[in-house]
């Protein structure tokens, strides 16, 4: 058990803002999804009409990625997709990892499949606002909610040829509860050290490092967040405690000592 905060790895050059290679003994399908999920900030929400007999319905909907990689979803309860929820929670959502693609098609995106439930979960809510500020403005409105959704299945399309359905499963990592209880006290830690914050924010690949923050840390690595943007940095492997987290930023900000 860690019973003090760690303290953030030293100075040196930046690393690429590039993610480490898929590990050789891990399931690429697997990994692929994870990542993308990690990385998402939005995705297209898959409900039935409730009231026109069942017709698909689909919209933009804000996202926050929990340690479990269960998508947090904040809702109104005034819009359609909520309404649908109510009556049928099943969903699906698509995750599009396309964007800046040459070719759209060979890039990879997934469909989420499963149950949409209402959550009263006080970390998921600060997860979801630490990822999106602006929604702070409204979380506290009486008609806004937090919501989960449980996958069951998902269906990747990694590029031409690359498909396959993966089982909840299987793709569902473990959940390091000593990371998951300290994430707070590290990412306080890191935030208080401004020129780390700038480092981090090089070495995920941001061109104006000024006004990022840590967002939140996860098993696979670190969210950074400025206004309307989000970086994230892959760990080099899963961590299970905020010590092995910054380990894990040794590598990424000294490459020299890999």
């Amino acid at each position: 058990m860690t019973s003090a905060t760690p303290k953030p790895p030293r100075a040196a050059g930046p690393a690429p803002g590039t993610p480490p290679p898929i590990p050789p003994h891990a399931d690429a399908s697997v990994e692929i999804v994870r990542r993308l999920l990690r990385r998402a900030e939005r995705g297209t929400l898959a409900t039935r009409l409730a009231e026109a007999d069942g017709w698909p319905y689909s919209s933009l909907v804000m996202i926050a990625v929990n340690h479990d990689l269960s998508p947090i979803l904040l809702l109104s309860d005034l819009a359609e997709h909520t309404r649908n929820l109510i009556a049928d929670p099943r969903a699906s959502l698509l995750i599009d990892g396309t964007a800046g693609a040459e070719d759209p098609l060979s890039a990879p995106r997934v469909t989420l499949l499963g149950r949409i439930a209402r959550i009263d979960d006080r970390a998921a809510a600060a997860r979801y606002v630490a990822h999106h500020p602006a929604s702070a403005l409204h979380a506290g409105f009486a008609d806004f909610h937090y919501y989960r959704l449980g996958i069951e299945r998902a269906h990747l399309v990694a590029g031409f040829g690359r498909i396959r359905w993966l089982e909840a499963a299987a793709l569902l990592p473990p959940v390091p509860e000593a990371l998951v209880r300290d994430e707070r006290k590290l990412i306080d830690a890191l935030n208080q050290d401004v020129d780390l914050v700038r480092r981090l924010a090089t070495a995920a690949g941001a061109k104006a490092t000024t006004g990022w923050k840590v967002a939140g840390v996860d098993r696979d690595g670190l969210d950074l967040r400025r206004s309307d943007r989000s970086l994230r940095l892959e760990f080099g492997g899963p961590v299970e405690t905020i010590d092995d987290a910054v380990a894990a930023l040794e590598p990424i900000l000294r490459p020299d000592a890999r």
